[in-house]
């Protein structure tokens, strides 16, 4: 038997074990097991890898994408860029566990974007700074489309924060992209502050979220006539090459 799962610190709503459930049933896979792994800190991921030795691979979903980084033994080129890991592949060489990790949310995000794309969309604005983000800023610079970053304090020097966003700025950046858990299930009512009378029919708001389908980011975007997607297909691609990395 083969055992793969999620480790985060809130996972009841994870769309992850239905997906690969689905998987390994539509393909015929029968010696697979996904499963959900809460942990309250980083620390017990030592105490999971220690009692469970039948772990194959596992993906990390926040809080812990960047946290999870010192307890492995190396990093693919892109997650080490990246500075976030979503996936881990545990390899054993000659009776020793090597724990590699990737990052699969910027290949899932890029596919899912590039339909999208037409020649004007050339600037993004990331809403957010957590790991999230460093996987699309990341896929923004394989594409070639400058971004900038909006948090509550801007800290970097190509960011904003949210109180100096103005028509002007939304009008220029004709992606926009929220990495941050506002609207997310339960709060659905939530959305980041940003001037929504700005977007056009020329913009695309993508959001990392997939539940609830249409967030109130998307929705405030689409009385706009903007193009607008959620995280659902993402999720999906990056679960594909998460899966292929355990399986190479």
């Amino acid at each position: 038997m083969r055992f793969y799962g999620l480790i985060g610190k809130s996972l009841e709503h994870s769309f992850s074990p239905i997906f690969f459930k689905e998987k390994f049933d539509k393909e015929g896979i029968t010696n697979c097991f996904y499963n959900l792994y809460p942990l309250k800190n980083i620390d017990e991921f030592n105490y999971l890898i220690n009692d469970f030795t039948e772990l194959s691979g596992l993906n990390v979903t926040i809080p812990y994408k960047q946290e999870i980084i010192p307890f492995l033994d190396t990093l693919d080129p892109a997650a080490k860029e990246i500075g976030a890991v979503n996936t881990i592949k545990f390899h054993w060489n000659q009776n020793k566990l090597e724990l590699i990790g990737y990052n699969t949310d910027y290949l899932g995000f890029m596919d899912s974007l590039k339909p999208l794309l037409k020649p004007i969309h050339k600037k993004a604005l990331v809403l957010g700074t957590g790991g999230s983000s460093l996987a699309v800023t990341y896929a923004f610079k394989q594409l070639g489309i400058d971004y900038q970053m909006v948090s509550r304090t801007a800290k970097r020097t190509n960011s904003f924060d949210y109180n100096s966003l103005t028509n002007e700025i939304i009008a220029n950046h004709k992606i926009i992209v929220n990495t941050t858990p506002l609207g997310m299930y339960p709060r659905i009512d939530q959305s980041p502050n940003i001037p929504y009378q700005a977007i056009t029919k020329e913009h695309i708001l993508f959001d990392l979220i997939y539940n609830p389908k249409q967030t109130e980011f998307l929705g405030k975007g689409k009385v706009q006539g903007a193009t607008i997607k959620n995280g659902f297909e993402m999720l999906v691609n990056q679960a594909e090459y998460s899966w292929k990395i355990w399986n190479k």
